[in-house]
């Protein structure tokens, strides 16, 4: 097959990039190099086995030149920053909507016939997770109000009844209720590359990513994954900045499994024209990461609890992947523990800047943080 993958020089980009061609496909890869991401340098594990594009998602002549003789295609090309995204607003908008319009676009126009798309989407469309009350049962709260988060009642409430409320496996049919541009952007994504494909007949597939962790993640992008963020706090000798009291948790999938799964959309048709989680249907607190890192990197350091809050930060939300698991046979592979192990291997020799604090200040100068 001859494929291309948008983003196909990021953190996971590049992984799948590697798995493709490892399977024999011809690859073509487009990519920006997004400074904030790549410091200005093309990555030193680009594949040299595949073909490369160097140009930006909105550029119609090359995104063109780049879809001819194109059987199969991997969106991934996308600004990622949930923060940032709050106000770098026209930037997240313009590159996630206006490049993924024009790539759908051109694809709908062309001679040649693409035999599937496969987009890469997100678990910020979902907010906040699925919750269980006793007294309800099954609620989908939104987002905690400034007020309770001022008290400093972190837990999640039952909007019926005001109970306390416990955490579950979010699944697809859960309403979709994105809480920062970014999310929104990525909702908007899923949406017209499924519009577009029913449209025109062409099978495709959104995956909901959740928290993708590995090697490869930039360490000096202080809104790349919190994985990254606290070992790059780690490795300059700083405690991780935890906000809250900790317990928040997310569902941490490893970036092996990730391109696994994207993989066997590809290969099978019984996802067409859906979407699913992709995850390891476990969950893990923000502390727990923390403690990890400083655990296996040998730091005489301890996380800095903050007790303070970010506007649109979400409490609990990790995956139920019984669709996945059904629709591709999908199966993450690597435990949390073996995939933090191998994340700290590879930091050993990267470096690390640690620009946590300048990231912070941009969001409490606009009052998205406290």
């Amino acid at each position: 097959m001859k494929i291309l993958v948008t983003g196909g020089c990021g953190f996971i980009g590049s992984h799948l990039v590697d798995r493709l061609v490892k399977e024999s496909h011809k690859v073509k890869v487009y990519d920006s190099l997004e400074p904030q991401v790549h410091l200005g340098k093309k990555p030193s594990f680009l594949n040299k086995r595949a073909e490369y594009i160097f140009a930006d998602i909105r550029n119609k002549n090359k995104l063109k030149e780049a879809l001819k003789g194109i059987d199969i295609v991997f969106h991934l090309a996308s600004q990622v920053g949930v923060g940032q995204s709050m106000y770098e607003i026209e930037k997240y908008v313009s590159h996630n909507l206006q490049g993924t319009a024009l790539l759908l676009n051109l694809i709908v126009n062309m001679e040649n016939k693409i035999k599937k798309i496969i987009v890469a989407s997100s678990m910020s469309i979902y907010g906040e997770g699925a919750y269980l009350c006793t007294r309800c049962g099954l609620v989908h709260p939104q987002l905690r109000g400034e007020r309770q988060l001022k008290k400093k009642a972190w837990e999640m409430k039952c909007p019926q009844c005001d109970r306390i409320v416990k955490n579950i496996p979010t699944s697809e049919d859960k309403p979709l209720f994105p809480t920062s541009i970014y999310a929104t952007t990525k909702r908007s994504q899923e949406e017209m590359c499924l519009e577009v494909g029913l449209a025109y007949k062409i099978p495709t597939v959104a995956l909901r990513y959740f928290n993708v962790y590995g090697p490869r993640q930039s360490l000096s992008n202080p809104y790349t994954g919190v994985a990254a963020i606290f070992l790059s706090r780690v490795k300059n000798n700083k405690p991780p900045l935890v906000f809250e009291d900790g317990k928040q948790s997310r569902d941490f999938v490893y970036v092996s499994d990730i391109v696994e799964a994207s993989v066997l959309a590809m290969e099978k048709k019984e996802a067409n024209y859906d979407f699913l989680n992709v995850g390891t249907g476990r969950c893990c607190t923000i502390l727990d990461i923390a403690q990890t890192i400083i655990s296996l990197y040998k730091k005489d350091l301890k996380p800095k609890i903050l007790h303070r809050f970010r506007a649109g930060d979400v409490r609990h939300c990790y995956a139920n992947i019984s669709k996945a698991k059904k629709k591709l046979g999908f199966r993450p592979k690597v435990s949390f523990r073996e995939g933090m192990i191998r994340l700290i291997e590879w930091s050993q020799n990267q470096k690390a800047s640690d620009f946590t604090q300048k990231a912070h200040l941009e969001l409490k100068i606009r009052g998205l943080a406290q």
